[in-house]
């Protein structure tokens, strides 16, 4: 009994404190008629005369009409079934009077199946086609000539000369095909076949030689035709391009498999636009994509997903969205940024409601659905996708047809929450000293989590 005593205590001063702060701030409290009696359900059972409550704080109970000493309504006559108690098929449900659901607002909406639609808004960076970059190396040794190309960001056509190299190496490959050319010629009308068959896979392996250091068969035409030596070997562009890194000088050594440069062919680009996890589901390869250039006036690209990489990035917390377009004028820089809006598929069929509608507490999403006769319950429900026009998909706890609270809805979560309180320190033991001693009451252990 002493410690139920000390539970009615603690709560008649937490709602006497906050009745006289509220009753403090409403400008219609200090005009506030008669003696008001907060009671309980449990304290005494309701007289056979009229009893009167505040729609708004249905815990107060009083004998005679007056004002609200929280918020400073009037006093309305307590029905059946009202004054706090839950009534129903739901044994959380709350009971609203009408006068008080339209001083609040509550509105609601059916939960139905909708089509939902989703534009994933984001940013992308335009990037290089890593199929259109290549390296430019020498499989000899030798010292750099001569640079024709001397700048990043210079653009190379196929076949224009990029540098020359003079290499020992390449002069005696040259002295030893001029050697088989000439041995091939003095054997070639030799009567017999072997030796004019030697003589012809001499010349063919030098040559293979000269070839395997990408020294061009016209060169090795020209070199046996005038049989001059030439004494540095000129590499050409394999690809066109622009170049977008220089790793050699004028005068310096190489040796053969370093990388002197690389060449970026830019008139077809990547866009790699970052779309966050939470979007995901959303994504698919072949959606419809727009590309906004900010540099360009918004001037705006159309195209299409063609491949969303399979891991996420660590740093952004994002997994990129690949998008390709011609870029014929250059317009299109690697590493400029641009924005990207691309065009979900619509889910048709859904079940939704309002996603103002959808309460979140901590790992729990609860909705308030009307059951009718101003009854409210809360429920417990599973979401799915979020469309862009404010409806959430529900893949379970809702049916279609129910009404869902689409506004007020925290109010009626704080007179859930208040009575469900309420309803349990009520249910907890009150007339025997054993009861409240027994180690099996945890009713007063929750009660103390309450406060």
């Amino acid at each position: 009994m002493k410690r139920w005593g000390k539970y009615l205590l603690i709560l008649s001063t937490i709602l006497g404190f906050s009745g006289t702060a509220a009753w403090l701030w409403h400008p219609g409290a200090a005009t506030s008629p008669g003696p008001v009696a907060p009671a309980t359900a449990g304290e005494q059972e309701l007289a056979a005369k009229q009893q009167y409550t505040c729609s708004m704080h249905p815990f107060i109970i009083t004998d005679e009409p007056g004002d609200c000493p929280i918020c400073g309504m009037d006093l309305v006559p307590v029905k059946s079934g009202a004054a706090g108690a839950s009534t129903g098929p739901s044994d959380d449900a709350i009971t609203i009077d009408p006068v008080t659901m339209q001083n609040m607002g509550v509105r609601t909406e059916p939960v139905q199946r909708r089509t939902l639609s989703h534009t994933i808004r984001t940013t992308g960076v335009v990037a290089y086609q890593e199929p259109l970059q290549y390296a430019v190396n020498t499989k000899i040794a030798g010292w750099v000539e001569r640079l024709y190309v001397n700048e990043t960001g210079q653009q190379v056509a196929k076949g224009d000369p990029l540098l020359d190299i003079y290499s020992p190496e390449l002069v005696a490959a040259q002295e030893e095909f001029l050697l088989a050319l000439e041995n091939a010629k003095r054997l070639g009308a030799s009567p017999f076949a072997e030796i004019r068959a030697g003589a012809e896979r001499l010349l063919t392996a030098s040559r293979n030689r000269l070839r395997f250091w990408d020294i061009s068969a016209d060169q090795i035409d020209e070199l046996g035709r005038t049989g001059k030596i030439q004494k540095n070997l000129t590499l050409h562009a394999p690809y066109s391009g622009i170049v977008t890194s220089k790793h050699v000088s004028d005068g310096m050594y190489v040796k053969p498999g370093m990388t002197l440069f690389t060449i970026s062919d830019i008139s077809r680009v990547w866009v790699l636009a970052d779309v966050y996890e939470y979007e995901l589901e959303w994504l698919k390869v072949g959606q419809k994509a727009e590309v906004i250039l900010p540099f360009a006036g918004n001037r705006v690209l159309t195209g299409q997903v063609t491949y969303v990489y399979p891991f996420v990035e660590a740093k952004t917390r994002t997994v990129k969205a690949r998008l390709a377009f011609d870029n014929p004028g250059l317009e299109l820089k690697p590493d400029m940024y641009v924005n990207v809006r691309i065009q979900a598929q619509p889910r048709t069929g859904v079940l939704a409601v309002p996603t103002d509608a959808i309460l979140h507490s901590g790992e729990t999403k609860t909705v308030f659905v009307a059951l009718g006769d101003g009854k409210f319950a809360p429920r417990q429900v599973e979401t799915g996708l979020a469309s862009e026009d404010g409806y959430t998909e529900i893949k379970g706890g809702l049916a279609d047809g129910d009404r869902v609270v689409t506004s007020a809805q925290f109010m009626l979560d704080s007179e859930s929450t208040l009575r469900a309180a309420i309803q349990k320190m009520l249910a907890a033991p009150k007339d025997t000293a054993a009861a409240a001693d027994t180690p099996a009451a945890t009713g007063d252990d929750n009660l103390e989590d309450l406060f």
